[in-house]
């Protein structure tokens, strides 16, 4: 089947399609519509399943693939593939359930057999360059069972700061890849841009977001966040200035990666502001997972998929207006609560109905690419 034939066919399709149901479901829980009866439920079963379900789906998707291609070994397709799959939708349905212990046995599963999987491939191969990203899944797998065990009251932990450490590991993968192939995709889609490295400002730049993980972990004070965040973000800032952004804003399957990209920086920036009493967490983190991850990883998946699929490398209506209408949500639910404060149910919701009509569209338009063979082969 075609459908199963590589990762980011079955995955991709279900994280889209659950990155369009799940918010919608959260906003109804917080405008008190909605009272779920179910064990996890409000902030933080969203912010999980944000997290542990819609980014470690992309995620795992996206390192099968490019794994194969790193490594020249296989990763998991057909019946193994399949069975990954069913242990991630499991662990979204049983989530909703009064067994949410169920929902954390699966979820730990997909996580370890994604590790495995890869790691195989990897080992085979003797790719010690990308060994880290097992480790990553491997950490995941351990912070979704700390959430588990805490929210089953077996363990105390600061669920918070737990979901705050995966957000920054999130990020970690996503400046990783992001600083791999935005040049890389840029130099080949506009010639001449000119998108560089700077060996010291990469060192920099990955170096500080691992040290706010360390902050993170060992619940460094506030001052410490705010100038390790504040060095992020200038390092961040230069980092995306050598790759030349604005020389694409007439390759929207180019310029949604720059975009999104750019809310890293102001991610940081608000991260310092947080940390020293002048913005709100919540701000600093949707900055993050809205605007960088999900514009990121919307980008990369409609690029991945049209490149694996034989499919020419350009952006149609469906592409462009969903990269336009999940970096507005962005806008709406960071800027809306933090310039007008009063108003921000309003920004909320609106920014929920463009991200879920973004993965909507997604979803829709991309169903013949996940389950139909490659043009070319």
């Amino acid at each position: 089947m075609a459908f199963l034939s590589l990762g980011f066919r079955p995955l991709y399709l279900l994280a889209g399609a659950f990155a369009a149901l799940s918010v919608p479901l959260w906003v109804a829980q917080y405008a008190g519509a909605l009272s779920p009866d179910a064990a996890y439920h409000g902030a933080m079963w969203h912010a999980h399943e944000m997290i542990f379900g819609y980014a470690a789906a992309v995620i795992v998707g996206f390192l099968f693939t490019a794994g194969r291609n790193w490594s020249g070994q296989p990763t998991p397709t057909g019946f193994a593939l399949a069975a990954l799959a069913a242990l991630w939708i499991a662990a979204r349905a049983l989530a909703l359930t009064r067994w949410p212990w169920a929902a954390g046995l699966f979820d730990v599963a997909f996580a370890l057999c994604a590790a495995w999987g890869l790691g195989i491939a990897l080992w085979r191969a003797r790719n010690a360059r990308n060994y880290f990203f097992v480790a990553l899944l491997v950490a995941m797998a351990a912070l979704n069972a700390g959430f588990h065990l805490a929210m089953a009251g077996r363990i105390e932990a600061d669920l918070p700061r737990l979901l705050v450490i995966a957000l920054d590991l999130v990020l970690f993968v996503a400046v990783v890849m992001g600083g791999r192939v935005i040049p890389m995709f840029t130099n080949n889609g506009v010639p001449g841009a000119g998108a560089r490295r700077n060996a010291g400002l990469e060192q920099l730049a990955l170096g500080t977001v691992l040290a706010l993980v360390a902050c993170d972990v060992v619940a460094a004070p506030g001052t410490m966040v705010a100038t390790v965040a504040a060095i992020a973000a200038i390092a961040h800032a230069a980092r995306l200035a050598l790759w030349h952004p604005w020389r694409t804003r007439r390759q929207p399957l180019l310029w949604i990666l720059h975009a999104a990209y750019a809310w890293v920086p102001i991610h940081l920036a608000l991260r310092t502001a947080a940390a020293l009493g002048l913005a709100a967490p919540g701000i600093a983190s949707h900055a993050l997972a809205v605007g960088a991850i999900g514009g990121l990883t919307l980008g990369m998946m409609t690029r991945t998929s049209r490149g694996h699929s034989g499919r020419p490398l350009e952006a149609g209506l469906a592409e462009t207006s969903a990269y336009a209408m999940v970096m507005a949500a962005a806008i709406l639910r960071v800027f809306v609560p933090l310039a007008f404060p009063e108003y921000t149910l309003v920004g909320v919701v609106a920014a929920a109905a463009l991200w879920s009509a973004a993965f909507l569209v997604f979803t829709v338009a991309y169903w013949p690419v996940f389950t139909r063979p490659a043009l070319k082969g």
